[in-house]
């Protein structure tokens, strides 16, 4: 399978571009903005995308949905906890000094447990609260990747002062839903470079003593 990871944004979030080499489909999660490099990467790859995956309704992750959505057709999928927050894209826009992109409508609620299906690999949901209420890790057993999100960072864990966060709960979430994953599983943090389950288990600062 095709992965592709670009940095977008002032923040550079990391959108992944997965696609598989039979069908030409692709899922592209966290479109947070540069939509036409991610249009160039497809065109490149001569990819279709079957859907639009936000791990969390942060700007930074969440900006160019819209956009992406009107250039490919594809849905929208994102946890419905965090539809509050999505609908205060524009408050989150002026705490960056950005002009507030266009809404998009949600067209899945990727709720625990769903998959979603890309050529034989499956993208399993898992829902990971705390950095916010409807974050979402997606664990992709094919690829021995996890799609972490804003949850798990190589050294650290999403930050929890933003509305929604709640240290306990993504502390719980990463123990009883990342934690149990083989030490060898790939983590693609939201943000920086790539880690893996047993290294984060072993070194990272805020799971000591979990």
């Amino acid at each position: 399978m095709l992965h592709e990871i670009i940095p977008v944004g002032m923040l550079r979030c990391n959108c992944s571009i997965f696609g598989d080499e039979a069908s030409r489909e692709a899922v592209v999660i966290d479109p947070g903005d540069e939509i036409d490099r991610i249009l160039g990467v497809l065109a490149k790859h001569q990819l279709r995308v079957k859907a639009i995956v936000i791990t969390h309704a942060h700007i930074d992750h969440i900006g160019g949905a819209q956009k992406l959505k009107a250039a490919t057709g594809a849905p929208v999928y994102m946890n419905a906890n965090d539809q509050e927050l999505y609908d205060h894209l524009d408050m989150q826009a002026e705490w960056l000094g950005i002009e507030p992109p266009g809404p998009t409508g949600i067209d899945v609620n990727a709720r625990e447990g769903e998959k979603l299906l890309l050529g034989p690999a499956e993208f399993q949901v898992i829902h990971t609260p705390g950095h916010t209420q409807g974050s979402i890790s997606l664990w992709i057993p094919a690829e021995n990747k996890l799609v972490a999100g804003d949850t798990l960072f190589f050294d650290s864990i999403g930050r929890t002062d933003l509305p929604g966060g709640n240290t306990k709960q993504i502390l719980r979430s990463i123990h009883d839903k990342l934690l149990p994953l083989a030490d060898d599983v790939v983590v693609i943090p939201g943000h920086g470079q790539e880690t893996t389950i047993g290294r984060e288990r072993r070194r990272n600062p805020f799971l000591q003593g979990l």
